[in-house]
């Protein structure tokens, strides 16, 4: 079992000027992709963190500003995006091939 926290719902109480959110959604032929697998790489390709998505495809990390690589594995195939991220809320998808 994965110890990620559940994924989804309101960023309430978080901090927005002071925090780096990366969060979006896993989508793949037009809908979105429950319990892939979403990975976090910096800027070398080192994996960082994990977590698996929400019944609506939705995953979020906390990161620090700079340039992110995420990685979605799944049954249906494996996706890529690289992001810039900067202090506030990052929003993203990851299109699975």
């Amino acid at each position: 079992m994965c110890g990620a926290p559940k994924q989804g719902g309101a960023l309430a109480g978080v901090d927005l000027s002071t925090q780096t959110v990366i969060q979006g959604q896993v989508w793949h032929d037009g809908a979105p992709v429950a319990g892939a697998y979403v990975r976090l790489l910096d800027s070398t390709d080192e994996f960082t963190a994990e977590v698996v998505t929400s019944p609506e495809g939705e995953f979020r990390f906390f990161a620090a500003p700079g340039e992110w690589k995420l990685r979605s594995l799944a049954p249906v195939g494996r996706g890529e995006r690289v992001v810039t991220a900067d202090v506030g809320l990052n929003e993203t998808t990851v299109a699975i091939s």
